[in-house]
């Protein structure tokens, strides 16, 4: 026969240690930064560029072998592994969603790129990307002409390529296309 009180303490110690378990195991998830969660608000939802407008993009800045292509908002990484796989050229991809990065390694991996690729996880107003030759965007007319000051400051020559959006007035563009649909048009720093 079980002792009755016995029962009750270990019922009760058990109970016990579950909720600890469950109050520290939440704490633990709560304290935890997410690792497949932005740092911030996202300024541009992800929608990715399709795959023909992306190759007019990179057509349109004459990227080359000894290109460096910088993909702000990179979303799965598309713009740089193109670059890479059929043009040569080295890309950096940048976006604040380390999902979208988690992605984009994988893509690069998948196109036996990632010699000439690099991803990272980062604030597109905050990062550096002097080194860029050609600088490629999918962002709303708000961050574009947020951006322009530090796109405007890059070394003369640097091309840029923007898909539906522009820098508005204040930049005019020097050449427009269009691409089933879609527009993309480009700058060239002076």
């Amino acid at each position: 026969m079980v002792n009755s009180k016995r029962l009750r303490h270990c019922v009760a110690v058990g109970a016990f240690l579950i909720a600890c378990t469950a109050l520290y195991g939440s704490a633990a998830v709560q304290d935890k930064p997410a690792q497949d969660k932005p740092a911030h608000p996202l300024d541009v939802p992800y929608v990715p560029t399709p795959p023909n407008v992306v190759e007019a993009m990179l057509k349109m800045a004459h990227v080359t072998p000894s290109d460096t292509v910088y993909d702000l908002g990179c979303g799965d990484g598309r713009i740089v592994v193109m670059a890479a796989e059929k043009y040569g050229a080295h890309g950096v991809g940048i976006d604040l969603d380390p999902q979208r990065i988690t992605e984009a390694n994988e893509n690069a991996k998948a196109a036996r790129v990632t010699d000439k690729v690099k991803f990272i996880v980062g604030d597109v107003f905050t990062s550096d990307f002097s080194q860029a030759t050609v600088v490629t965007m999918y962002l709303l007319p708000s961050v574009n002409e947020k951006l322009m000051p530090k796109l405007k400051a890059m070394k003369p020559g640097t091309r840029i390529v923007t898909h539906a959006f522009t820098f508005g007035d204040e930049w005019p563009y020097e050449q427009k296309q269009d691409v089933d649909g879609k527009t993309i048009y480009f700058w060239t720093v002076k």
